[in-house]
Parts: structure tokens; C-alpha cells; sequence
């Protein structure tokens, strides 16, 4: 009982000191940029506004204008070509291929540009950090597990997630699908039993069919679109899943929290040992 009430406390304090400095912080939040009209630019404060509402937005990589974006592609591309489907994991699970490309320039460049962080700082509303990045090949599959169970990402309170398709996604492709924030208010009943749920699978996920059981599926957002489509989210807030595919997808996950995250070991993946990592596989061809 006493570990409870300490954990408690320890808790609120934190709770409370993450509130005093996003109030602290608000003054000194990057400068959204404006373009002249809604269609010479996408607006950076549009990108945040939606992130709040409903925890997503979706572009393209034109429409971003990055002047690193080709390096990133061409990088990608030869990336992927190196990239095969692993054998098989329990019960014929085709098992994800992930490799952890932080450490090379061209996405490391990408995912450091400006108009990119000043996104994810004035939606976070903290300094932020970049904390990596993932290229990842999906095969397919026919019953859910992984990150195919409905699910909340738990790096940080808050966090931007960028998700660059490489491949064109259609549905058989398996693409991004989510609920709206706005679905699930905080401490709605919807969000009480979603949480629940989660809580009950170890945060692992729920599937399809539980979900149905709380949301309807005309409420579910499904993200398709052509290779070049960019999504933004929040992977904390918003309930998300990639859904059953029959044909693999290949795409980039670039991750941003504040510079101190309420989890930080959550983050090391994004630049440690987890997954296989390019560079150093390189190094040791190379001796």
C-alpha cells in the first residue's frame, strides 16, 4: 500500500511539474509560418490545429516543399532494396522488417528540418527532441498481432509521428487507420472502456472485433494514398493500428517527443541495438 500512495505522489508531482513547464514554455514557442493562401502551402499551424482536434493530418511530400526530401528518397530506395522478408515468427506470423536509420545523413537531415520541428515543439508545446527514425517493410498477413491490434504509442505524453509511404497503399496494402481524438474525449465512456481494454492486454492492443464493440466502423479513418503520402499523428493520443494486408508496404517513421520524454528507455529503439541498423551493417561487410 505504501509503494501505491508513493507512486501516486511521485505521479502528481510530475504531472505537475509537466504542466508549470508547458506554461513556461508557451512564450517561447517557435513562429508558425503562413503562406499567402491555403493553396500555395500547407500551414504549419494547420498541422498542429489538426493534431489537437483529431490527431491526424495527411499530406504529401510535395506539398511539405522540403528541400531535403530527394536525398531522403533516393537514400530510401536504395535502402529497401537491401530489405527481405524475415522467416516466419510463431503461430506463421510474418514478422515486420525494421531498420533503424537514424544514423544516416539523409534522413537524419529530413527529419531535422526546421519547418519539421517547429511542428512538432509548438504541438508538443516543449523543446523538442528528434528521436529517430524507421524504415520498415510490412508483409502480409492474415489475423491481427502487433502493431495490427488497435493501439496507443507510450514514449511521452505527447509526441509527432511522420509517416512517409514509399510504396503505393491502397487497402490491400494494409494503410494507417485511426480514431479521431474528437470519437474519444478524455474520460468520455468511450475512452474509459478503450482504455480498459488496453489496460486488460497489457497494453499489447485489441483487435478489430473488440473495437467494434465500442466504436462504430463508420467511425474509422482510413488512410490510403499514393507513394509520396505523408501522415502526421500523434501515436499517444490517437488509437491507431496498420490494418490485415495481403500485399506488403514499405514505409519511414520519424519520431519527435519533448527533449526530456516521460518514458525515455521507450525511446532508445529509435537509435540503439533494437533493430538492424544499415551503417553498422556496412562497417562489418566492409572488414
Amino acid at each position: 500500500m505504501l509503494n501505491i500512495i508513493q507512486n501516486k505522489v511521485f505521479e502528481l508531482k510530475s504531472e505537475l511539474a509537466y504542466r508549470a513547464a508547458l506554461k513556461k514554455h508557451e512564450k517561447n514557442l517557435p513562429v508558425i509560418k503562413e503562406g499567402d493562401t491555403p493553396s500555395e502551402s500547407l500551414h504549419e499551424r494547420l498541422i498542429c490545429d489538426a493534431l489537437k482536434k483529431e490527431g491526424v493530418y495527411v499530406t504529401t511530400l510535395e506539398k511539405l516543399g522540403l528541400d531535403s526530401t530527394a536525398n531522403l528518397l533516393y537514400k530510401a530506395s536504395s535502402q529497401l532494396s537491401r530489405m527481405e522478408a524475415r522467416n516466419k515468427g510463431r503461430l506463421g506470423r510474418k514478422l515486420p522488417e525494421i531498420h533503424t536509420v537514424t544514423d544516416l545523413t539523409e534522413f537524419s537531415v529530413w527529419g531535422s528540418e526546421e519547418k519539421l520541428l517547429n511542428i512538432a515543439e509548438n504541438y508538443i508545446g516543449l523543446p523538442v527532441a528528434f528521436q529517430g527514425v524507421h524504415l520498415r517493410k510490412d508483409f502480409d498477413n492474415k489475423n491481427q498481432f502487433g502493431t495490427l491490434l488497435w493501439h496507443k504509442d507510450s514514449e511521452d505524453r505527447r509526441m509527432v509521428k511522420i509517416i512517409i509511404y514509399l510504396t503505393d497503399v491502397e487497402e490491400k496494402h494494409g494503410p494507417f487507420e485511426y480514431i479521431p481524438v474528437s470519437k474519444t474525449s478524455l474520460y468520455s465512456w468511450d475512452y474509459c472502456q478503450i482504455y480498459y481494454k488496453l489496460w486488460k492486454s497489457g497494453h499489447v492492443g485489441i483487435s478489430d472485433a473488440q473495437l467494434k464493440e465500442i466504436i462504430p466502423k463508420s467511425d474509422w479513418k482510413s488512410c490510403p494514398g499514393p507513394a509520396g503520402t505523408v501522415i502526421f499523428t500523434d501515436p499517444k493520443t490517437t488509437l491507431h493500428h496498420g490494418t490485415i494486408r495481403t500485399e506488403e508496404r514499405a514505409a519511414l517513421f520519424f519520431v519527435y517527443t519533448a527533449n526530456r520524454p516521460k518514458r525515455p528507455e521507450l525511446c532508445t529503439q529509435y537509435w540503439d541495438d533494437t533493430f538492424a541498423r544499415p551503417e553498422l551493417m556496412q562497417t562489418a561487410i566492409q572488414k
